[in-house]
C-alpha cells in the first residue's frame, strides 16, 4: 500500500517522517497540517498524497512504522536466557530508554497517540493498539519461568496486573524524561524507582 514510499531513498523517507512525526506529536492529530508537514520535509502536498492517500493514512502508517522499529530493536537485544519476568522487565526498559534516547521525537509522537480522542483515527488506533500489545506481551514474556509464582495464583491475572504496572510506570517515566536532561542519573533514578516496583510486586506474587 505504501510501496511508492518505501522505494523512496533513504534520506527523503527520514525528511517526510520527521517532519510528521514532529507535526502531529506537538498538535495532535486534528490539528497537525498537512503544508506545515510538507513544508518541513521540502517536498510538495502532491507528492505527500502520492505516498499516502491522505492525512489519516500517514498518520496510522507513522504509527504503525515506528511500533514496528521500535519492537525489532527490542526483541533484538533481548536476553532470552534470563527468564525472570522482573528481570526481563528491567532489561526491557533499559532498551527502551535507550530508544527513547536515541528517537526523541518518534517518542514524542507515540506517547501522544495514547492521548489521541479524534474520532477520525481513535477506533482503529484502539485495535492498533490491544492488538499489539497482546502480541508484544507475547514475544517478549511468553517464555518467562512461572514456577516462581506461588501456588493458587490465577497466571493470568496475575501477569495482567504486573504488565499494567509497569507500563502504567513506564509512560509516567516518559512524561517526566520529556522535561529533563536524557542522562546517566536521570537512567539510574529511573531504574532505582522501578526496582522498587519490582519488589513490591515479587513479594506478592512470587514464592
Amino acid at each position: 500500500m505504501f510501496s511508492k514510499f518505501l522505494n523512496l531513498n533513504q534520506e527523503k523517507q527520514d525528511r517526510i517522517l520527521n517532519a510528521a512525526l514532529k507535526e502531529f506529536a506537538q498538535k495532535g492529530y486534528q490539528n497537525a497540517s498537512t503544508n506545515e508537514i510538507v513544508k518541513e520535509a521540502g517536498i510538495s502536498k502532491g507528492l505527500l498524497f502520492h505516498y499516502f492517500n491522505n492525512k489519516k493514512d500517514l498518520y496510522l502508517f507513522l504509527y504503525d512504522h515506528f511500533m514496528e522499529i521500535t519492537m525489532e530493536e527490542i526483541l533484538a537485544k533481548v536476553d532470552w536466557d534470563e527468564k525472570d519476568i522482573f528481570k526481563r522487565y528491567r532489561l526491557v526498559a533499559f532498551l527502551k530508554f535507550e530508544l527513547f534516547n536515541q528517537y526523541p521525537e518518534m517518542f514524542n509522537f507515540l506517547k501522544s497517540v495514547y492521548t489521541e480522542d479524534s474520532p477520525e483515527v481513535k477506533t482503529e488506533l484502539d485495535i492498533k493498539m490491544k492488538k499489539l500489545l497482546e502480541s508484544g506481551y507475547k514475544d517478549l514474556f511468553g517464555d518467562i519461568d512461572l514456577t516462581k509464582f506461588k501456588e493458587g495464583l490465577d497466571l493470568e491475572k496475575t501477569l495482567n496486573i504486573i504488565f499494567w504496572t509497569m507500563e502504567g510506570f513506564a509512560y509516567r517515566q516518559q512524561d517526566k524524561a520529556l522535561k529533563v536532561d536524557l542522562d546517566q542519573a536521570f537512567l539510574d533514578e529511573v531504574m532505582t524507582e522501578m526496582e522498587a516496583y519490582c519488589e513490591i510486586l515479587k513479594n506478592a506474587f512470587y514464592k
